[in-house]
């Protein structure tokens, strides 16, 4: 998860984010050689007094400052191009989850199972335990097994919300009467928090949403416990 003073994102927990953060890093240097590029023709024209007659009417420096953008371009939106088709690609999910925004708190259901699901509440601080984080943790968590295809469906039953998980690349909104789909493998297990990401009332800041990825043999043993329960 994210701490204070941290510039970056956070660490991946999918496939995705990682290509995410790889076409980050990608997109920046390119950022950072305009800038360079153009910091040094700022300095040059203001330093020197001397004219170059060649650059002043030149042909060929008008066709090399055309196509070098374009090729600058089409080596980021290449990339970009194909994490967006990779975000939107659903291959047999191992499991679906439907996940509902309420004012102020998420409902999940587990819609391969008969009677599994619940409602997940932002943890009063008062109630937090050692090493539990203030305004982040839930009273339920969401939990997946790990290395698996997990659809998410959502929607929101009142208001816009959106379904946000930094760390594994997702982030869905949540429109009432529509239902959005996204889906996400968790590649290592952990514990991973999100909040939702569109303003939706009072509360807003109090809707934490946690994921918590766990083994296959963790999961079954967790939805057993559950179904009981239920």
């Amino acid at each position: 998860m994210a701490h204070p003073t941290q510039l970056g994102f956070q660490d991946a927990a999918s496939p995705v984010m990682e290509e995410l953060l790889h076409f980050h890093d990608h997109a920046l240097m390119i950022v950072f050689l305009i800038s360079t590029l153009v910091l040094y023709i700022i300095i040059a024209m203001v330093s020197t007094k001397l004219t170059n007659k060649y650059i002043l009417d030149s042909q060929e420096i008008e066709i090399v400052w055309t196509v070098l953008p374009a090729v600058i371009l089409v080596l980021i939106a290449l990339p970009s191009l194909r994490i967006l088709y990779l975000m939107d690609e659903i291959n047999d999910p191992h499991l679906t989850i439907k996940a509902m925004g309420h004012q102020w708190y998420w409902s999940y259901e587990y819609t391969d199972y008969e009677d599994l699901g619940f409602d997940s509440y932002m943890t009063p601080t008062n109630d937090l335990t050692p090493g539990q984080f203030r305004l982040l943790e839930a009273d339920h968590r969401m939990v997946v097994p790990m290395e698996s295809p997990i659809r998410i469906l959502v929607s929101a039953e009142d208001v816009l919300h959106s379904w946000a998980v930094p760390s594994l690349g997702v982030k869905m909104d949540a429109v009432p009467g529509r239902l959005n789909q996204t889906a996400f493998i968790a590649s290592r297990p952990g514990v991973f928090y999100g909040q939702c990401s569109e303003i939706c009332g009072a509360n807003h800041s109090f809707m934490p949403i946690v994921v918590e990825a766990v083994p296959l043999e963790h999961f079954e043993s967790w939805s057993s416990l559950m179904l009981e329960d239920a």
